[in-house]
């Protein structure tokens, strides 16, 4: 009898464990703060409100020492190792812009497809994901769900709406400044859905009217995000949605005025404003223990060089102009004038390949010739090649950090570092606003929070790293991790 009783509680356990559901969330909500260094967090705590920013770091998860693994730290870049948890050596996101094919394109450019919601040759309306070589959180939870979630990005910056997406998302929307409200383009639709034609007439701007240096960008951002939250009804059902908002003023705001100062604490004020109304929503719409949110940013910013000299401290800028014109000397004296420099984009130089090899010239020559040249430069610490940069005399961790970061197809030809707490561009003495694209901490360590289902209290100062985050809410979600991540689990995150 007692045999016959150890069967049937066996049996019954049985059925309930192939009958359960896998645990998982109504609702992710990633939200990518552009330009918003770690120390933010901290810098305006006292100012801040209970329902946004505090709320994130007294309820949720912090780790306090998160890293970005490549260089040039920037935004496009930034987005998409966020949502891929990969590096451009594997995304082929190699910065905002990069030569692809001889030509320069942006990281979304597409002209394949034409604005949806502005007039089709808008060309702020031809991008899609279609330069991202690898796939996203998104991608990845539309797979597990055979493709039944909803993913929506949305964005004042078309690549920070549509690179956290993904390939296979139902809509990313950004703004277009001519027209003055939210367009998209052909690659997910041919119309707009009537909530958003609705939505940008109640909340528009006039043509051409700046709203990325503007605090009511930060706003407008989360309108729609609510918007796209309450109309496409995400987090209603049993299947797991995904919504990608990123606030883009910040960088805008931070690029004019600086780390410091009226403007850059305006903003975060209103952004900490702005998240506590978007949690509210969240609460009532899905409910606090039906969503996941995590918050980070693509990258931080280094304080403004005449600020920082002001103080005795070490800061400066990079103009590339004139560095363009040092190596084209330095090699034109020895195969003749030209323009071998074709283009520096953040720290990145791209060499003229058709010249050199109109010329019958030796490219591997020409870089080392070019190399020796910006080695007599002082502003840099270290000029690499990158088809050689594992066997470069550079640190080991930066060392690594300049491979990640290198596409071969996209990101050029060699690297310069700058000296620390100095940033791309250059710094006149009128200068007030900064920039960010380096390796040190200013540029490289970013805040990143967790909070809502599963989610334990605490923080960690343990070493973690932007890669890490698509892996985490994969394994928190139970599915397979982006084709491309390099990243681990932050285990500590979720009970």
């Amino acid at each position: 009898m007692r045999k016959h009783i150890i069967t049937l509680l066996l049996f019954f356990c049985c059925i309930a464990a192939f009958g359960a559901r896998i645990e998982r969330p109504k609702l992710i909500v990633g939200i990518v703060v552009d330009q918003m260094r770690w120390d933010y967090l901290y810098y305006y705590y006292e100012e801040y409100g209970e329902g946004g920013l505090k709320r994130l770091l007294n309820n949720g998860f912090s780790c306090e020492n998160t890293m970005i693994p490549y260089v040039p730290t920037v935004t496009a870049i930034g987005h998409s190792c966020v949502y891929t948890g990969s590096v451009p050596a594997f995304t082929g996101i190699a910065g905002n812009s990069f030569m692809l094919n001889g030509r320069s394109v942006t990281s979304v450019t597409d002209t394949t497809v034409y604005a949806v919601g502005s007039d089709v040759t808008n060309p702020d309306g031809k991008c899609s994901p279609r330069n991202l070589l690898a796939n996203t959180i998104g991608d990845q939870l539309k797979i597990a769900t055979d493709f039944k979630a909803k993913v929506i990005g949305v964005a004042l910056k078309d690549r920070a709406s549509i690179l956290p997406a993904g390939h296979s998302a139902d809509a990313a929307y950004w703004w277009d400044g001519k027209a003055g409200h939210f367009i998209t383009s052909s690659y997910y639709m041919d119309k707009l859905p009537r909530w958003v034609e609705n939505f940008n007439k109640s909340n528009h701007t006039e043509p051409n009217f700046d709203i990325k240096t503007s605090n009511k960008g930060v706003t407008m951002t989360f309108r729609m995000a609510e918007a796209a939250l309450t109309h496409e009804r995400l987090g209603k059902d049993e299947i797991t949605d995904l919504l990608a908002v990123s606030v883009s003023s910040t960088d805008a705001i931070g690029h004019t005025f600086s780390t410091r100062g009226k403007e850059n604490h305006d903003v975060y004020m209103q952004l900490d404003k702005d998240l506590a109304q978007f949690f509210r929503v969240l609460d009532r719409e899905v409910g606090q223990s039906n969503y996941l949110v995590f918050l980070t940013a693509d990258h931080g910013a280094v304080h403004n060089g005449n600020f920082m000299n002001e103080h005795k401290l070490p800061g400066g800028g990079f103009p590339s102009a004139p560095t363009i014109e040092q190596v084209n000397q330095h090699l034109g004296k020895k195969y003749g004038a030209g323009k071998y420099v074709k283009k520096i984009s953040d720290c990145r130089i791209y060499l003229d390949h058709d010249i050199i090899s109109s010329r019958g010239l030796d490219l591997r020559e020409i870089k080392r010739e070019a190399v020796s040249a910006l080695r007599q430069d002082p502003q840099f610490a270290y000029v690499v090649d990158y088809e050689d940069a594992a066997n470069s005399t550079v640190p080991q961790f930066l060392r690594e950090r300049i491979i990640n970061g290198y596409h071969r197809l996209r990101s050029g030809d060699l690297m310069v570092v700058l000296q620390g707490s100095h940033q791309h561009g250059s710094v006149g003495p009128d200068y007030k606003g900064t920039s960010h694209g380096t390796w040190n901490p200013d540029d490289s360590h970013i805040p990143l929070l967790f909070m809502g289902w599963k989610v334990n209290k605490g923080a960690t100062n343990t070493p973690t790293y932007m890669t890490d985050i698509a892996a985490t809410v994969c394994a928190m979600l139970h599915i397979q991790m982006p084709d491309c991540c390099i990243g681990n689990a932050i285990q500590e995150v979720w009970k």
